[in-house]
């Protein structure tokens, strides 16, 4: 599971992050990003990395960073009410009703910094221990009660720190699988439900942080300050 998430990368260079992945033309940001944020729930406004029209054969595409709902809201949905879909379970997504349209024509990637877990009630961070500026997620996107939403596609977790950590973890795509899951044909998206790659996953680490970050009303860099072992 993944239910908050850390974005304090600035727009400028989520645009330069974006603009530099493989096989990307242009990377555009007509409505700007949301600032930058350090406790980020379900339902608040994130930013997605999607496709822009057609993409002829053999030509790079256009990508757009938007703003979307955190909580997809598939086409049929006519109201708000039912459990809020932050999350969508890789081995089901291309069947699911609530997530095969989208997986079809809706698919994007969601930037992060790092994402909070938690173990025996206690909240862990997980970041990349590079410095890396920001990672992408595999995500699905979709426009049910002319509300742009998505969510964040989940696997088995990769590697021992974060299978102790829990069961599930986000899908991490490497810089050359972004375009082939935002705008390849759906063989080649299936191809990329499996759990990230070893390596990607190994560039991790995880630190103890302040339980206040429970509280979804909490915000500030503060907030992944380590107060226990950094495990790397």
């Amino acid at each position: 599971m993944c239910g908050r998430f850390v974005l304090f990368t600035t727009s400028e260079a989520l645009i330069d992050a974006a603009t530099a992945l493989p096989g990307v033309r242009s990377v555009a940001a007509p409505l700007g990003t949301p600032p930058p944020r350090y406790n980020i729930a379900p339902t608040q406004i994130i930013p997605v990395l999607r496709r822009v029209g057609r993409v002829p054969e053999g030509a790079e595409p256009d990508l757009e960073i938007s703003p979307a709902r955190w909580g997809l809201l598939p086409s049929w949905k006519r109201d708000e009410g039912g459990p809020v879909l932050f999350n969508a379970r890789a081995e089901t997504v291309p069947d699911k009703p609530s997530f095969r349209d989208a997986f079809v024509r809706g698919r994007c990637a969601i930037p992060l910094n790092g994402w909070y877990e938690w173990r025996e009630k206690r909240p862990y961070y997980v970041h990349p221990a590079d410095g890396e500026p920001v990672m992408w997620i595999a995500g699905l996107r979709d426009t049910g009660l002319d509300t742009v939403s998505g969510t964040i596609i989940t696997t088995t977790p990769v590697g021992e720190q974060l299978t102790r950590l829990h069961d599930r973890m986000p899908r991490i795509l490497a810089p050359d699988e972004v375009t082939t899951w935002i705008c390849g044909d759906v063989e080649q998206a299936r191809g990329l439900l499996r759990p990230a790659r070893e390596l990607l996953v190994s560039r991790l680490a995880l630190r103890e942080v302040d339980r206040a970050v429970g509280n979804a009303r909490n915000e500030g860099p503060r907030l992944i300050d380590d107060i226990g072992r950094i495990t790397g």
